[in-house]
């Protein structure tokens, strides 16, 4: 079947009905609760925006001949890079950057792990066939995904085998003819509920060794699988107008805990079973990990262009722009979005083909780039909030504005420099949803955690990085020396 619209894509949620609980109570059908509707009307904005722009948001599947989504594109060009990167930038457009899992986020996965497969072939051919025939599947039926990564946070200082309660996390129970029982919790699955179907695997980051083989795995089933469960944190869209909350009224994308009471999974939903080895090599190898880096470094360009306009607006609307220290704060941001977008540059320009012919970015400036932005993203929401001061407290609600006796009141006070107080005061808003509210809280807390803890990202940068032709540099620079002085 070709993309899908959005109505079709709330129609299947609607169908589906998933196992969703939040705030104590099981979800009858999440297109209609206050805590998803709004999320949900705006994940369809994304599926119909793909036939308002079918030129930038689609192209020919290879094998069905129907029109798909080009954020599954297997790029075969630095061209074809572009397109895509291009057609991930709308989708971002439309949110600022605030939707972090949008689905071109997985959809990069499942093509990188589909196209380069031979990994899960180690442990048996037929999981890497069973790979190449998910992305298949996942494309040309435009298909949602979540995905959860890691184990309860019960005891970091010791692998899973090692735990108390060591099948608390999810493990495989037992091997049939037909497929796997899996059982166990699993963390923190961004859009659970509003998904079509959800993608389990190891971590990007935290490493097993074999004794841990039973947690080891890597599968997809639909959300609707019996016996599994979505339980999500409070949300974060409190039913506020779009007016009062921006951004929390339309992006809060939600995070749930996935519990798996004996879950079946079907062999052919398999790719990795009780192998660490492999679960170990997964992002790396199959090089998801650099088409997932792309389109969240092309994703927060489009948010530090967001953020860097909000902060341009503030100066402007309250005349504090030709502060020295002012516009050292907008200088320091405006830095921050030349830096990133020269490093998309260099990634995509640079890409090569791998071994399955697709084009993959150059991986040290994504991976530059993805260890520098959860540094770098809380001190830009910082600059923010002290541009706006005790003016992202001063902000009433729409429904003050519109009240007879106060409305006049308030738009004269909170007037600024050339807006009149109510566009003032619905700005500062945007600047508070951004970053003071509980959803921009979560957007802070969330990019700095995007692929792990930035510390041991960090470590692992600085383990992998090319360092003897430095160090040699040095070398023989002081041999040089030696060598004049004699």
């Amino acid at each position: 079947m070709p993309a899908k619209t959005g109505k079709e894509y709330i129609q299947g949620l609607k169908k589906a009905q998933n196992n969703v609980y939040i705030h104590g109570e099981r979800v009858d059908d999440v297109t209609t609760h206050p805590a998803f509707k709004n999320v949900i009307q705006s994940m369809a904005d994304l599926y119909d925006l793909q036939y308002e722009k079918p030129d930038k948001m689609l192209y020919t599947s290879p094998t069905s001949g129907n029109q798909v989504g080009m954020t599954f594109l297997q790029p075969h060009s630095v061209e074809d890079l572009i397109k895509r990167r291009e057609a991930m930038q709308e989708w971002a457009m439309t949110s600022g950057g605030m939707m972090g899992r949008s689905p071109d986020y997985l959809n990069a996965e499942v093509m990188a792990m589909g196209m380069n497969n031979e990994l899960f072939a180690e442990a048996d051919p037929y999981f890497a066939e069973n790979a190449r025939n998910f992305y298949e599947y996942a494309r040309e039926n435009d298909i949602s995904l979540t995905h959860t990564l890691i184990h309860p946070q019960v005891n970091r200082a010791k692998m899973q085998h090692e735990q108390k309660d060591a099948n608390v996390a999810l493990h495989l129970v037992e091997k049939q003819s037909d497929g796997i029982i899996v059982d166990g919790i699993r963390l923190l699955a961004t859009q659970g509920g509003i998904t079509d179907e959800i993608l389990v695997f190891p971590s990007t980051v935290k490493k097993s060794g074999e004794h841990d083989d039973p947690y080891s795995l890597a599968f997809a089933v639909p959300n609707n699988t019996p016996g599994l469960k979505f339980i999500s944190r409070e949300a974060f869209d409190y039913g506020k107008n779009e007016w009062d909350h921006p951004l929390g009224s339309r992006f809060e994308e939600g995070d749930a805990i996935v519990s798996f009471e004996n879950v079946f999974v079907p062999w052919e939903r398999v790719f990795v079973c009780g192998n660490s080895s492999v679960c170990n090599r997964t992002f790396r190898e199959t090089n998801a990990v650099v088409h997932m880096s792309h389109q969240v470094v092309a994703k927060n360009v489009i948010k530090t262009e967001f953020l860097l306009g909000v902060v341009l607006n503030v100066m402007d609307a309250i005349g504090i722009d030709q502060f020295q220290h002012v516009k050292d704060k907008g200088t320091e941001i405006m830095l921050h979005l030349e830096t990133i977008k020269s490093h998309l540059f260099r990634a995509e320009h640079n890409a090569k083909l791998d071994q399955s012919g697709t084009m993959t970015p150059d991986f040290d400036a994504l991976n530059a780039a993805r260890n520098w932005y959860p540094r770098i993203y809380p001190r830009m929401t910082e600059i923010v909030r002290i541009l706006g001061a005790s003016g992202l407290m001063g902000i009433p609600t729409e429904a003050d504005f519109r009240h007879e006796e106060i409305g006049p009141i308030i738009h004269r006070g909170l007037q600024g420099k050339n807006l009149e107080g109510e566009e003032r005061v619905q700005l500062f808003r945007l600047a508070w949803d951004m970053t003071l509210s509980a959803f921009g809280s979560r957007q802070t807390h969330y990019e700095y955690y995007f692929f792990g803890d930035p510390i041991k990202m960090g470590m692992a940068y600085f383990d992998g990085y090319e360092k003897d032709s430095y160090k040699k540099y040095v070398q023989d620079f002081l041999t040089r020396n030696r060598g004049v002085n004699v």
